[in-house]
């Protein structure tokens, strides 16, 4: 089921099938959302959880016993409740069944809310523990920006801009052992809030920054200024992919709680780095802003 919301200014079209952003339009009707082409990417903006990116060989243990979860967990293979809706807003929710039990053995209330406000889309999450037990997950977002905006500009045209200047550096990802190797360093960002884009820079699937200070990004075109800006004060890191092979015209922004298995890491859940425990009968909530660059 497909729900728009929309202002003065903004028009969201989210579907309920795990509750993904699929479409985001400007006042003009520009299109800013990657619209889901199956031979390139056949997803747009999945939302991450209980776990972001892929378990050593796509099992992990909970207090010792193995489960089979999939790479970015379940959510996007959901029908989501809408629990709430108004002209501007609307509220998704999904809850732990047998279904989601078979992977991740925990009861969760989870609920994306999508609102818009001032000319920005925010995104709300809500985690919710029912149970008496502490709950552990990781959380991240995925959505997908067209890159380029416009038919005659080409994918290089375009650099991240970061909030801060940063000094800090990508973590390879092991394309044969797939995880992510703590020794091998990928991009140095040097004393700079600039990163020039250019499809090589993915050729070992998403660039991830482990530790950033930035909690806001833009993606901009270098000559125009137009582009999109994504603020995350809920998330601890950030990852940036689009396609390789065949090259993506789109750039996913991924404020990230979590990431793939790490090369230090074990395999039990609970010892995923930035692994997010809440106490029984506790709820925490996390944001992030889409707001658009016009030039």
């Amino acid at each position: 089921m497909f729900i728009t919301i929309q202002d003065s200014k903004l028009r969201a079209v989210i579907d309920s099938f795990g509750a993904q952003l699929i479409s985001l339009t400007d006042s003009w009707k520009k299109e800013y959302i990657w619209q889901r082409d199956p031979d390139v990417w056949a997803r747009c903006s999945p939302l991450l959880f209980p776990v972001v990116g892929n378990c050593r060989n796509g099992k992990t243990m909970f207090h010792g016993v193995w489960y089979q979860l999939p790479k970015h967990g379940f959510c996007k293979e959901c029908e989501f409740s809408v629990k709430e809706q108004g002209e501007t807003y609307v509220t998704f929710l999904l809850t732990a069944d047998e279904t989601t039990r078979a992977s991740y053995p925990y009861d969760f209330r989870l609920s994306l809310t999508y609102r818009l406000e001032n000319g920005a889309l925010f995104m709300d999450y809500l985690v919710e523990n029912p149970s008496e037990e502490v709950l552990g997950y990781c959380l991240g977002a995925h959505p997908g920006f067209l890159c380029p905006l416009e038919p005659e500009e080409q994918f290089q045209d375009y650099h991240l801009e970061f909030s801060q200047e940063e000094h800090t550096a990508s973590m390879v990802y092991d394309l044969e052992l797939l995880q992510f190797d703590v020794n091998r360093q990928g991009i140095v960002l040097e004393n700079t809030r600039i990163l020039p884009l250019s499809h090589e820079l993915f050729r070992n699937d998403a660039v991830y920054f482990p530790e950033i200070r930035s909690r806001q990004v833009s993606l901009i075109h270098s000559a125009s200024g137009k582009g999109i800006r994504v603020s995350y004060p809920g998330f601890s890191s950030i990852a940036f992919w689009t396609t390789y092979q065949p090259q993506g015209s789109f750039l996913c922004i991924e404020p990230w709680n979590g990431s793939a298995i790490r090369s230090d890491e074990d395999d039990e859940f609970f010892h995923r780095h930035q692994i997010q425990l809440l106490p029984a009968r506790e709820s925490r909530t996390y944001q992030m802003k889409i707001e658009l660059l016009l030039p």
